[in-house]
């Protein structure tokens, strides 16, 4: 059977109300890579997240607005972008239910960056300002499905396993994590030391990346693994 994975959603406000949907690039990728995509719309409600989590087998969280930072102990600073405090608060809990669950969970770009939070960590609000490492241009001008930058991933991590020590990947973000809490460790870093990739410590249970996956996995083959591996872990318990 086709494991079924969740992705919640982002909201556009309209004028009858809010528009939910997610980027369907990703549906797309892990319907090729074997699994069942469905979009979990964003609410107040901790007990929605646990009956998502007992009715799917993994939890996708992907790209979307900066997040709230005084859910990590801090005010915002001038350069933070938009946020939404339901939407952050409902993918907290619904990534502490899944994790407490067993569940396989995979991130990209603001995925990485909520994973992170909800199981410990923080997160720069605004990494080229924040950093004085920061010099490389992770917000490319260059269409999305065009790489940009290269990153190193650590020797023996699952990271390197799927994309090799060198990748080259794709640019969408200012915010990045700084903290990935003490179930995470850090696999893959650009070479101004931004975090790209983090996995839980204790098993595969956790792959997150920083990057847009979605729009390379047509044209790079390592980038397609990552779906598939996340499809792969979605079909056993941890």
């Amino acid at each position: 059977m086709k494991p079924f994975i969740g992705m919640p959603s982002d909201s556009d406000p309209k004028i009858h109300g809010f528009t939910d949907y997610i980027d369907d690039n990703v549906a797309q990728a892990i319907i090729k890579a074997g699994g069942v995509p469905v979009i979990l719309p964003p609410n107040n409600s901790e007990e929605i997240a646990k009956d998502y989590v007992k009715n799917l087998d993994g939890i996708a969280f992907l790209g979307g607005p900066d997040i709230d930072p005084t859910l990590f102990g801090e005010e915002p600073i001038a350069k933070i972008g938009s946020t939404s405090l339901i939407k952050d608060k409902f993918e907290i809990a619904l990534c502490r239910q899944a994790y407490q669950a067993g569940k396989a969970i995979f991130g990209i770009c603001r995925g990485i960056q909520i994973i992170s939070v909800a199981l410990g960590g923080t997160v720069f609000q605004d990494f080229p300002s924040q950093s004085e490492d920061a010099f490389i241009k992770h917000h490319q001008d260059a269409p999305i499905f065009y790489p940009s930058h290269h990153i190193t991933t650590e020797a023996g991590t699952k990271a390197e396993t799927i994309l090799g020590d060198h990748p080259y990947v794709n640019s969408h973000h200012h915010q990045t994590v700084k903290e990935p809490g003490t179930e995470l460790f850090v696999s893959g870093r650009a070479a101004d030391h931004a975090v790209e990739v983090v996995e839980s410590k204790k098993n595969d249970q956790v792959l997150a990346v920083q990057w847009h996956p979605e729009f390379l996995f047509d044209t790079k083959p390592e980038e397609m693994e990552l779906f598939r591996d996340f499809v792969e872990r979605s079909k056993k318990s941890y």
